[in-house]
């Protein structure tokens, strides 16, 4: 025990391969768990200007997940601003229900066909699609040690708003949690990389 070696016992061979796969599953789990702080997941976020409803600390807008995967906690950033910093994500929520996550492609939760019958928008009798958009809502905290960054001065709906890795969490990402990321998000922290300068 000092020595800090695991020895396993069994009678029978199966059981010993079960405790050794167990031994090594709780490890992976121990080790994900302290490394979780490190690990930031990419994201490209678009700001809704119809949806912004706290210009400063905290900032509460409506955003659209452009790309990878948005989570609590996730420090946010400027790329077009000098990569000015924001600050964390501190909550999310999709339809007034605080979630944990948000991924690209969630907004898009229902299609649905309506007929112009007044012919208003369009022909009379014309057959539209429309797409039901539901957004998140995200509260970005100042955690900077700076003053607050506000929108509409510092940055506004035409700049993008992505997570702020760095060679740390992209290390853990791949150590720990590499299962995680789709294709797409590794293609999105390449992308990220070049953005914020990170070797």
């Amino acid at each position: 025990d000092h020595e800090k070696v695991k020895i396993f016992q069994a009678d029978i061979i199966y059981h010993l391969e079960d405790n050794f796969l167990k031994y090594r599953e709780e490890l992976r789990l121990k080790a994900r768990r302290e490394n979780e702080h490190l690990a930031i997941f990419p994201c490209k976020l678009r700001i809704l200007p119809q949806h912004v409803f706290n210009a400063r600390n905290p900032i509460v807008c409506g955003v659209s997940v452009e790309a990878g995967q948005l989570k609590r906690g996730t420090p946010i950033c400027v790329p077009s601003k000098e990569c000015i910093f924001l600050g964390a994500v501190s909550s999310i929520e999709r339809n007034h229900e605080e979630v944990q996550m948000a991924k690209a492609g969630d907004e898009v939760q229902s299609a649905f066909r309506f007929i112009d019958l007044s012919g208003e928008m369009f022909g009379v009798g014309d057959i539209h699609d429309e797409w039901v958009m539901f957004v998140v809502c995200i509260k970005i905290e100042n955690t900077t040690g700076e003053a607050p960054k506000l929108y509409g001065r510092h940055f506004n709906h035409e700049d993008i708003l992505v997570s702020r890795i760095t060679r740390e969490s992209i290390d853990a990402c791949k150590t720990y949690f590499r299962d995680d990321l789709s294709r797409n998000d590794w293609q999105l922290i390449v992308e990220l990389k070049k953005l914020l300068d990170i070797m």
